[in-house]
This record gives C-alpha cells, structure tokens and sequence, in this order.
C-alpha cells in the first residue's frame, strides 16, 4: 500500500525553510500502527494525520517517528495549510488530544493562528549542573534570574533559560542523557531559550527533542513557543495583561522560522495562548508501507 504524504514547511514562506510536517490528507485509511510506520518512513520530526471528527471540523493525529504526541504547532500549521489554502479564510475547531482548540487561517497572508492548550508548569528538581553538561555549556551559563521549569499547553518541554544567543550557538546537546536528567517528567523534550530584546519582547530559542521521538533537533516549534510566551508572563513581564512576543528560531539546523506568541494572562497563571505562524507547500512523497 502507498501513502501520499505532503511536505509543507511551517514558520515560514519560503521552501526549505522553517520546520517541515508531513501531512497525511487521508488519515482514516491508516490504523494506528500504519500511521507510526509512516511518520518513521517520513523520518520529520512529526506527520499529521487529518481524520474524521464527531466532535469537532477536523481530528488531528500527530506522530514522531517515535511516538504519537497529543500536540504539535508546525504540524497543525502544516494541515490546515495543506487543506484549506485556496478556499479563503478559515474559522476551524480542530480535536487532539490536547483538547478540541480553535484555528484561524487568513489565507491571503498564508498565516495560520491556532490556540494552544491551557499552560501547565512544574519545577525542575534535578541537576542543573549535570543537565547544562548534556548541552554542552557551563552552568555559569544559565541565565540566573529565570527559573528552569517544565511546560506544557499541549506537550511537556523543559524550558531552559540562558544568559545570550552566544550560548545557544555553542551547544551540542547528548539527548541520550535526558531521560535520566529529567527525573520529574523523563519524555519532556528540552527547550533552551535566550531573550535578545525585554523591551521588543523579541526571544530565541533551540529544541532538543526527547531521545524517545527518534530525532535529535527540532528547527521551529510551535507548541514549545508557546508554552515560552506563557512563562514570559509569568516570570519576566509580570505587569503586563497581554504580552506579543516574537520568537526566532531554526538557524542552527540552517531551517530559519518565527513564531508570534500572544499570551493573555489569566487567573492563577491559566493563560490564554495563541501562536501565529506562515506555511508553504514543498513537495508530496510516496510512503510505501510494509506489507
């Protein structure tokens, strides 16, 4: 049996840029275990499966080539492109199993603005020493104002701030190492991030992807912006009701992208989260699975 699977590249406009999804049109055909065989026969860090919902206009189904995920940014930002570009803007509930959200898609702008689940946070216990060696860094390196946390509005990464983009340039992580490090929450991915400008609410970040989802770098990651914007209240813009941060990412893959990340806050932390982001069509691929 063969398998279409269409190569849309998220957080940008331009091809072979930003971080490309595979993006299954006809999820329904597949059973659970044919849908992992092809997102690891895709080899992208996840591929969308676009099946029929009872709950909602469409149900989406993200899958490492690891694992399934309840959530992923540049994958919804790579369906909704691939099955509504052309047929004008868009007001769409999608279901995952992060919950039912709601999408936008402006289709003039190819701009796609999806919300995010609710945000959840826990500290990290563990060995900030240790975990800064399996990036590759000092601890010095850490940006000591900021507390390392892990995050989630649709998956658990464990944010990481550092002092300058200089830091994240040097990096080179072991994800190997992470399982053991990460003693509260071992699937999380990592998420290093830096801020280049308080005042333009402007940040920076890399992702370093659980060794458990079969990569080893994310280029830009919706879900993990996210979850950044609703820390960014919490903990460096703590007078504002609403902040719009601006998110850099995927140069040291050579997949450069933005993100925009709008944060509401909301009682005892309960923010609402919405990232923004652009998508273009690469290519279609021909999956042939095992028989």
């Amino acid at each position: 049996m063969e398998c279409s699977v269409l190569r849309v590249d998220a957080f940008t406009k331009v091809i072979g840029q930003g971080n490309p999804a595979g993006v299954v049109l006809n999820g329904d055909q597949y059973s659970t275990k044919e849908m992992q065989e092809i997102a690891k026969k895709v080899g992208f860090n996840e591929t969308v499966f676009c099946c029929a919902s009872d709950h909602a206009d469409i149900k989406l189904r993200y899958f490492t080539p690891g694992h399934e995920t309840p959530l992923c940014g540049h994958a919804t930002m790579g369906s909704i492109f691939a099955l509504y570009h052309g047929k004008g803007n868009q007001k769409r509930v999608i279901e995952t199993k992060a919950g039912l959200l709601s999408v936008d898609y402006n289709d003039e702008q190819c701009e796609i603005t999806m919300t995010q689940a609710e945000p959840k946070f826990i500290d990290f216990m563990g060995d900030k020493k240790a975990l800064c060696q399996s990036l590759g860094i000092e601890k010095t390196d850490l940006d000591p104002s900021l507390p390392i946390q892990y995050g989630n509005t649709g998956s658990w990464t464990l944010l990481v701030p550092v002092k300058n983009e200089t830091v994240l340039d040097k990096m080179s992580a072991d994800t190997q190492c992470f399982p053991e490090l990460l003693t509260e929450m071992s699937k999380a991915s990592v998420h290093p991030f830096a801020v280049l400008s308080k005042e333009a609410a402007v940040m920076t970040a890399r992702h370093f992807s659980s060794p458990f989802s079969g990569t080893k770098e994310d280029s830009v990651t919706g879900t993990a912006s996210g979850v950044m914007g609703a820390y960014a209240l919490n903990h460096i813009y703590l007078d504002d009701q609403r902040k719009e941060i601006t998110v850099f990412q995927g140069k040291h893959v050579n997949r450069s992208g933005q993100v925009l990340v709008d944060v509401i806050r909301g009682e005892k932390a309960a923010h609402s989260v919405r990232i923004t982001g652009t998508a273009c069509l690469n290519e279609e691929i021909k999956i042939t699975l095992d028989e």
